[in-house]
């Protein structure tokens, strides 16, 4: 998992990067409010990490501008004001999470894989997300930087799977299993059709994300959301 941590106390940064480098998440820091939007525009992150009180833009302000943009990733909102009151605050303007300083970085993974996890189930139900490629259950359609294509369900439900397990191999088995419970043959090409009209799709909006890793499935390049 890619993880923005917006953090302007060097130590404090340092200590939440590496404590998340050992559980396997790749992070980005940004120091400021102004550093976290333009980190947030360049690259494709599945949760945020954000202190409330930062040196320009306040951590509110960051997350009002996220919220705006359409971006509903995950946010854990760290901030050494810690009443209940602030907790509160932070909860209401769009966090998903609130920690008080100091904490316990254990603490902050777990609450982060949470955090990510609700997404991922509340996505199941309405949409996903990731970098500029958003996925919408009600009306499936895909939508990339303005453009739209609707997808069938299948299609749909493909591309949802993919999206969930975005940059790791997903196999034509757990595609099978995943989207046709096996109901069909697998000597079938009927993962291959679905897919190759799915990715026309994704390129007439000009996103092209997924890639066919030979010999062992596909992967949904996050960074080729962005």
């Amino acid at each position: 998992m890619h993880v923005l941590i917006v953090e302007d106390d060097q130590v404090i940064a340092d200590h939440i990067v590496s404590g998340l480098g050992h559980v396997g998440y790749q992070a980005t820091l940004a120091r400021s409010g102004a550093e976290a939007i333009k980190a947030w525009a360049a690259g494709s992150h599945q949760a945020v990490v954000l202190d409330r009180m930062l040196p320009d833009i306040d951590g509110m302000a960051v997350i009002d501008h996220l919220r705006a943009g359409g971006a509903d990733v995950p946010v854990l909102m760290l901030s050494a004001l810690g009443s209940v009151k602030n907790r509160i605050e932070g909860l209401r303007r769009g966090a998903d999470d609130y920690l008080a300083k100091p904490f316990s970085i254990d603490e902050l993974a777990a609450r982060l894989e949470a955090i990510v996890r609700r997404a991922s189930q509340r996505g199941g139900r309405s949409g996903l997300s990731i970098g500029m490629l958003a996925l919408d259950a009600s009306s499936l359609r895909a939508t990339y930087r303005g453009a739209a294509a609707t997808l069938n369900r299948k299609q749909y439900s493909l591309l949802a799977h993919l999206m969930g397990h975005a940059d790791t191999i997903v196999t034509r088995a757990m595609l099978l299993e995943a989207v046709w419970s096996y109901s069909f043959s697998t000597a079938t090409n009927i993962v291959e059709s679905n897919m190759s009209r799915l990715r026309t799709a994704l390129q007439e909006i000009g996103c092209d994300p997924i890639e066919t890793r030979r010999g062992a499935g596909y992967v949904l390049r996050s960074d080729r959301c962005a």
